[in-house]
């Protein structure tokens, strides 16, 4: 399974490991504006910056994950007439609207495509989506770049 594809769990807060609840801690501290930088985040909670980096992409809270609603995607794609199109096609299909699309000039046969989302009318979970999109003959690679609310 590559780094694109992991699955997610839903953990009950007593046995995460004591870093990963700070984590949680610290960048709530950073949201709120408790904290003026990472560095400062990170000690008021006394955690090593390193294992912040470490975790926070991966450890979040429940609540803030029901609310998510905005999600960025970046393709690596080949050249080839209709793909945006095809693409475009299937995340509407999923009921998902388009908020930007940012395409750069293809180079050798590939472009990138950056897409935002808005998934507040998803018919189906944002995995369904991705694992129909990386089938598609000329995607490359789908990476979720972020989410947000």
């Amino acid at each position: 399974m590559d780094n694109f594809e992991k699955k997610f769990y839903l953990v009950r807060e007593d046995v995460l490991p004591e870093a990963m609840k700070k984590t949680l801690d610290a960048k709530e501290m950073l949201e709120r504006g408790k904290a003026e930088s990472i560095w400062d985040a990170a000690q008021k909670v006394e955690l090593s910056r390193s294992a912040f980096y470490k975790y926070r992409d991966t450890v979040f809270l429940f609540s803030a994950i029901q609310k998510e609603r905005l999600v960025t995607l970046f393709f690596h794609l080949e050249d080839r007439s209709g793909t945006l199109s095809k693409l475009l096609g299937i995340v509407a299909a999923s009921g998902c609207n388009v908020l930007t699309i940012h395409q750069t000039i293809p180079l050798q046969g590939r472009a990138n495509v950056t897409l935002s989302l808005n998934t507040s009318d998803m018919k189906n979970e944002l995995e369904a989506l991705l694992s129909e999109l990386r089938k598609l003959e000329f995607v490359e690679k789908v990476e979720v770049l972020g989410t947000g609310a």
